[in-house]
């Protein structure tokens, strides 16, 4: 049958499709850009008429109406894999449940069916002339998710751009059982502008990098901060392997520092499973043949990481303690951000033959009411939950420095964490170390 053909068979309004949606289902948004704004909204507008209908999201760039039309959870319940900051907000309202995962076995979970879904409704770039849909910047789990679903519900972006994939990249409209034409722009997160501490961690990262490295890097105002260093710098041939392609890698790519020819594998080709940034970074993706996407079983798996000899990951976190274990979600028990990828690019790195992993944070915050708080801790005792242990802390990143914890003794590692604490809360730490006995005598104070 002709594909076009096909297309205005299945073509429904967002109402008429949101009506394949049954009481009890699990309905899948898959995460990021991907969001089905569209969907979304007629779906919303089923509040009162559905019972127990369970939605499941992630990284949300737009308000979700199914929350938003329904704070009661009258019709649905809503969950999180990770966490966007509308996400954030609705998890602290009660408006909606997290559920902890590792980025590398997401895909796992709808293949092995622990992740169930009813019915999958997700965001494609226009159909190409043989009737396949790119699943853009979002091919993480979407392949896995699509294959685990009882039905699937397309809704075209023109404003997604087309991304070639390694695998999983797309999906073909013999697959989908409804099409809808949105009209809505892809949901955007431009990195926030680096502060003067987020140029201080980057200015101490950067003397570890070397000409012809395979760069993982967060997303946020440190590495937009660490770009625009190796911009400015003379590194050369880097090499692009990372579970979220954002913003910080633009300021590498426009100054030409960006070649992929030193990998190991994927060689010439920059790999990313997810990507959440500005519109410049979707129109350099759009069709260019620099890139590819791939699922988070490939991307974020040790033993893909582990054949790269130079790879270096560096990713945030909100606290540690002065054993070296590291938080990265969570605030006592209010949930923040979620595991995501950051145990599997430090366990990969670690296996990488030259392989570094950076985990970066300011010493101190402020809270609301004026005061500042230390982000490293004697330990953690408030429901912290522990994102990477401390048998695998790489090196922790402050504006003070650098600790490198791998292979250190409780002790050293103490001296090391308090070394790059903030001034003011160095001597408190110390006494707490000597009180939970990993202080030697003979260290200084």
């Amino acid at each position: 049958m002709d594909v076009t053909q096909l297309y205005h068979q299945k073509l429904r309004t967002a109402q008429e499709a949101v009506r394949l949606v049954k009481d009890g289902d699990w309905v899948d948004y898959s995460q990021s850009a991907a969001f089905p704004e569209a969907l979304d909204s007629a779906l919303a507008q089923r509040r009162g008429e559905l019972a127990d209908v369970k939605v499941r999201g992630g990284i949300a760039l737009k308000p979700v109406q199914v929350v938003e039309q329904d704070p009661e959870q009258q019709s649905f319940t809503y969950h999180v894999w990770h966490c966007s900051a509308i996400d954030r907000g609705y998890i602290d309202r009660g408006l909606a449940f997290f559920q902890p995962m590792l980025f590398r076995d997401c895909g796992s979970y709808y293949a092995r069916g622990f992740a169930k879904v009813d019915v999958a409704m997700l965001s494609v770039a226009p159909m190409d002339k043989d009737g396949n849909f790119s699943f853009s910047i979002m091919n993480g789990v979407t392949r896995e998710i699509v294959d685990s679903a009882r039905t699937v519900i397309l809704e075209v972006c023109p404003g997604l751009p087309v991304v070639y994939g390694r695998s999983g990249d797309h999906i073909h409209i013999t697959e989908a059982d409804a099409v809808v034409e949105g009209g809505k722009p892809a949901g955007t997160a431009p990195s926030p502008q680096p502060t003067p501490i987020d140029r201080q961690i980057a200015g101490h990262i950067l003397p570890h990098l070397r000409d012809g490295i395979t760069l993982q890097l967060g997303i946020g105002g440190m590495p937009n901060a660490l770009g625009a260093l190796i911009a400015q710098s003379d590194l050369k041939d880097i090499g692009i392997h990372t579970e979220m392609m954002g913003d910080g890698y633009l300021a590498l790519y426009r100054a030409g520092k960006v070649t992929n020819r030193k990998k190991e594998i994927d060689r010439g080709k920059g790999v990313f499973s997810v990507g959440a940034g500005s519109q410049e970074l979707y129109q350099l993706l759009d069709r260019h043949m620099g890139f590819l996407s791939a699922p988070m079983g490939y991307v974020n798996d040790p033993m893909t990481i582990r054949q790269f000899s130079n790879f270096v990951s560096i990713n945030g976190c909100i606290s540690m303690d002065l054993y070296g274990q590291v938080c990265s979600e969570s605030t006592g028990i209010r949930q923040i951000s979620g595991t995501g990828g950051q145990l599997d690019f430090v366990t990969g790195a670690y296996m990488s033959e030259h392989g570094k992993a950076f985990l970066s944070m300011s010493s101190v915050f402020t809270d609301r009411q004026g005061y500042r708080h230390s982000r490293i801790l004697p330990r953690f005792t408030q429901g912290d939950i522990v994102t990477t242990p401390r048998t695998q802390a790489p090196c922790i990143v402050t504006e003070y420095g650098v600790a490198c914890l791998s292979g250190l003794a409780t002790w050293q590692r103490s001296e090391a964490i308090i070394a790059i604490a903030h001034p003011d809360f160095r001597e408190d730490l110390i006494q707490a170390a000597q009180e939970q006995g990993i202080w030697r005598r003979s260290q200084r104070r």
